[in-house]
Formats: C-alpha cells, structure tokens, sequence
C-alpha cells in the first residue's frame, strides 16, 4: 500500500544524504507533477515544500531548486500539450484520465471560461494543474500564448512551492 508520509521521509532523507541531487530530485518532481497522465501518482507539493525547507535548513542555495523546478514544471506542461495536440480527443480516453472523465469536463470548462488564462491559473489547482495544458493541446491552442502562460506561471508556482518550506524553517528553525 502507497504511503505519502514514509515518500516524503524518504525523500528528504535523500536530499539531506545527497544535497548535489536535489536540483535533479526536484526538475523530476515538478516534471511528473505537470505531466497529465503521471501527476495522479506524484504527491509533489508535499515533496516540494519539504525540500524547500530543507534547502534552507541544509543551506543549500534555493536559486538552482528553485530553477530545476520551474524547467520540470514548463516541459512537464510542454508535454502534455503535445500529447493533447498529437492524440486530440483520444488523449481523454488515456489511463488514468479515463477513470476520470469528470476531472476533464472541469479542466475543459475551466480552459473554456479563461482561455490562456487557463494555463497560468490552472497550474496552482492541484486536480486541474496537468489536465489544462493537455486540454489546450486537444483544443490546439496556439504555441507562444500557451508558452507565455506555461513559462510565467511556472516560475512563480516553483517559487510558490519551494518557498513557504524555506520560509517558516527561517521563522520557527
């Protein structure tokens, strides 16, 4: 049976044993967080905000993380707008999206309603973070908006996870 608690024990035990890895641990996290067929499996935020705290602890200079997760974040999404734009309507039938049609009705409507918008705020909703981009594949939204929202919204989300961990351990540590 999965256990989130001993992954995230046994995350950080690693990070704190292998500090030169966790720039590498964390582009993976945030990759496998943005892809919409693995982020169901990937307890990222959680693994993030750990790290993050961490690095501070650890002293480990937040700025490589913080740019690991932000380069995992843009080409997990990058990737999910391919597979929607290279497989369209079939994607939706993909495992595990297919045991949750309900999920990419949401994701749909939301991308619907605030356009490339979409691909900025739906990054920071867990449940729709990795189903928008593949919905803006599907929908063939075009390439430079979707990067612009992907890149911009990347980098404050990776700031966003990695920095509330750091910032309470400098509070309370």
């Amino acid at each position: 049976m999965f256990d989130a608690n001993s992954l995230v024990a046994a995350t950080t035990d690693f990070v704190r044993a292998n500090q030169s890895w966790a720039p590498v641990l964390v582009f993976l996290l945030a990759f496998g967080e943005s892809i919409s067929l693995v982020s169901f499996f990937i307890p990222a935020t959680v693994l993030l905000l750990a790290i993050g705290a961490l690095a501070e602890a650890s002293g480990l200079p937040l700025a490589p993380i913080w740019l690991a997760a932000t380069m995992g974040a843009i080409l997990g999404d990058t990737l999910s707008y391919w597979i929607g734009f290279r497989y369209k309507d079939q994607a939706r039938g993909f495992w595990p999206l297919s045991r949750h049609p309900d999920l990419v009705a949401r994701a749909e409507s939301f991308f619907h309603r605030f356009g490339v918008w979409s691909v900025a705020i739906g990054r920071f909703f867990g449940p729709i973070r990795a189903v928008v981009p593949l919905i803006a594949g599907i929908l063939a939204m075009r390439q430079i908006p979707f990067q612009v929202a992907n890149i911009l919204s990347a980098a404050l989300w990776a700031f966003a996870m990695l920095a509330p961990g750091a910032a309470v351990l400098k509070m309370f540590g």
